[in-house]
């Protein structure tokens, strides 16, 4: 994968976010590639989720432009819910509906943003359950699993949006650690089958197998865009470097 995609499906410029009087994005520019893999590391604080959530509309930037197949979604505030409807986005909290079993909660969106069916949204949660491998706990309520079971339902009510891109903020933060790999292996298929993702993790295993390209930020800014051989092979950026030693070791 090259350093700057040809022709990218996700285009971040030089975007700029602050909460009163502190900035936590610096002209921030990233490219995305359709079926490509991002995974963004970096230190806490240092912006990566802040840059998730402005992708998806969940916070308005202060300059700079969010360009999705051409479109600038910083002039597409009015279209936000469909705008979301293909960039889809999973949390470090699983965001369920108690009251609702996994395949209801799957099912929900479908029906009621989308308008279809009953029947055919139980047949596509029925198979996104099947492609995050819990078919056999589609009438299981939130409390009834997993924290890694509940995550990967989340996965699920993303995809039943049939998203163009799907983003995801620490999506194992909340788990423990003999869940992490259950999600990662989720995560991981969907990219090996050329789902356009962009992820914010410390999980450097799943960035070494699944990730096309490593993003580095720090106090706001993009430092560093390397694929992920380099990157882990041998960055030659220090701070980079020196991150990734206190990561692995």
């Amino acid at each position: 994968m090259s350093t700057v995609p040809a022709s990218p499906l996700l285009k971040i410029h030089r975007i700029d976010k602050s909460y009163g009087g502190t900035q936590v994005l610096k002209s921030c520019s990233l490219e995305v590639a359709p079926k490509e893999t991002i995974v963004i590391v970096g230190p806490s604080g240092s912006g990566k989720s802040t840059l998730l959530r402005c992708v998806n509309l969940l916070e308005s930037v202060d300059a700079g432009n969010i360009l999705f197949e051409g479109r600038d979604l910083t002039r597409e505030l009015k279209r936000v819910h469909q705008v979301r409807q293909q960039i889809g986005m999973v949390f470090q909290n699983f965001e369920l509906f108690s009251h609702l079993s996994a395949i209801e909660n799957i099912m929900l969106a479908p029906m009621s943003v989308a308008g279809v069916s009953r029947l055919d949204a139980h047949d596509l949660a029925l198979a996104l359950l099947n492609k995050v491998h819990l078919r056999e706990r589609a009438d299981h309520y939130p409390d009834q699993l997993s924290g890694g079971q509940q995550q990967r339902v989340a996965i699920a009510r993303a995809l039943a949006m049939k998203p163009k891109v799907m983003l995801y903020d620490e999506p194992t933060s909340a788990l423990d650690p003999e869940m992490v790999n259950e999600v990662t292996e989720v995560m991981a298929e969907l990219s090996a089958e050329g789902m356009t993702s962009l992820v914010v993790t410390h999980e450097m295993g799943f960035a070494r197998r699944a990730a096309d390209r490593i993003v580095f930020m720090e106090a706001g800014e993009v430092i560093l865009t390397e694929s992920s051989e380099q990157f882990f092979s041998g960055t030659t950026h220090e701070r980079a470097r020196r991150f990734l030693d206190q990561i692995l070791h």
